[in-house]
């Protein structure tokens, strides 16, 4: 059973772009089609606005009583209302009409010179440059303790797309919202 890591991923807004994951309503996975219909957007390469998580307050309780600090890392911020936010640096991204096929998001989010620290006990691990695959339903990253490169491209989190909302826009920017982000 997965603990949660965050209650939504809130927003991942981008300038032409979106961001999430998805599958069909019933969370099972079709095998590929022969002829995929035409997406809804298609972004590539990528530019954007961020991506961002609001974090459970019950991590952040569990984290205090094991005397962990979270921290964001580079180009990352954790605001006052406990969002965290991970600027866009590229990517792709396809997004088809939900039911269509499945995953109907596809592509990568890529997230480079930002991420998350947790210290204490003297250690610090910082989990950085995220790479969201809506396709695989996984957020990849690089793991550095104290300073020195653990792995490269670890899943760190893994995505649900079940409760992400229609694709919407506010001008040129597209939006998704819902995909809720487990540890």
């Amino acid at each position: 059973m997965y603990r949660k890591m965050a209650a939504m991923a809130t927003a991942a807004v981008l300038a032409g772009g979106i961001a999430a994951c998805g599958d069909d309503e019933s969370g099972s996975s079709r095998p590929a089609q022969a002829s995929k219909p035409a997406p809804v957007a298609q972004i590539d390469p990528l530019s954007g606005r961020q991506t961002a998580v609001a974090l459970d307050a019950g991590l952040v309780q569990a984290l205090g009583t094991l005397k962990l600090t979270l921290a964001p890392v580079g180009n990352s911020r954790i605001t006052k209302a406990g969002v965290a936010e991970f600027p866009i640096t590229g990517g792709n991204v396809t997004y088809y009409k939900p039911g269509s096929v499945s995953p109907y998001v596809q592509g990568e989010i890529d997230h480079d010179g930002s991420g998350l620290s947790l210290t204490g006990g003297g250690k610090q691990v910082e989990l950085t440059d995220f790479v969201v695959d809506p396709g695989k339903s996984v957020l990849t990253g690089k793991v550095t303790v104290d300073g020195k490169v653990a792995a490269e491209s670890a899943p760190l989190f893994f995505l649900d797309g079940r409760t992400l909302q229609p694709l919407r826009a506010k001008g040129s920017t597209a939006v998704l919202e819902g995909t809720t982000v487990k540890l």
